[in-house]
């Protein structure tokens, strides 16, 4: 991810990098590049960093609300070695999963624009191209749904995003969809945390049934 960390093509996102450098001089303000175990078969993609966790942590979901809930229910399933994850170094690991994002760099207000996602699509690209075991990916929200179709060149129109729901991918990959683990997704009770170990369940069953 060495490309990433120097990326420029996205001057809004560049310029907003450099404010939280300014504001947060502590902060990682840089592209955050995946987590996890390289030879995973399950691969979570998420929205984009957020600007007061893996923007400052440099870790994919790690010190914000967002990773509370998605740690603690991969612990639960037995592919983390921990239910929290609160630094960068601190000793968590995961098993036989990766995390990344759509998006490698905090946008304003948690929201990339459409180009902003297609532009940093070619790393997701790489990310896939460097873990070929990968047969699950679990997507959380419509912004992640669409970029693990475009990496695999599948119109939007052709796999229809909707909590739970599961798409066939080339390369005998399966998408699971769910909502995105966010305070206010959690604190509406869009997604509750059963709803969310369904569907973190889902992905991993469909991981394991695409081992070789």
């Amino acid at each position: 991810m060495s490309t990433a960390v120097a990326c420029t093509r996205c001057p809004r996102l560049v310029a907003f990098r450099a404010e939280s450098r300014r504001r947060f001089p502590a902060y990682h303000s840089a592209p955050v590049p995946a987590f996890g175990d390289p030879d995973a078969r399950l691969l979570v993609v998420g929205l984009a960093p957020g600007l007061h966790g893996a923007n400052r942590t440099g870790r994919p979901f790690t010190g914000d609300h967002a990773g509370l809930l998605l740690y603690s229910t991969l612990h639960r399933h037995g592919l983390a070695t921990a239910s929290v994850s609160l630094a960068a170094d601190d000793p968590l690991q995961l098993i036989g999963v990766r995390i990344t994002n759509a998006v490698k760099c905090v946008p304003p207000g948690n929201r990339p624009t459409p180009r902003e996602s297609r532009e940093c699509n070619a790393f997701l690209v790489r990310e896939f191209e460097a873990a070929p075991r990968i047969r699950a990916v679990l997507a959380l929200g419509r912004v992640a749904h669409e970029a693990v179709l475009r990496v695999h060149s599948i119109r939007a129109s052709a796999a229809p995003f909707g909590h739970g729901r599961v798409h066939r991918l080339p390369q005998r990959r399966q998408l699971v969809d769910s909502y995105h683990c966010s305070r206010y997704n959690t604190q509406t009770r869009r997604l509750t945390e059963p709803m969310f170990d369904a569907v973190v369940s889902k992905a991993a069953l469909l991981a394991r049934e695409g081992e070789a």
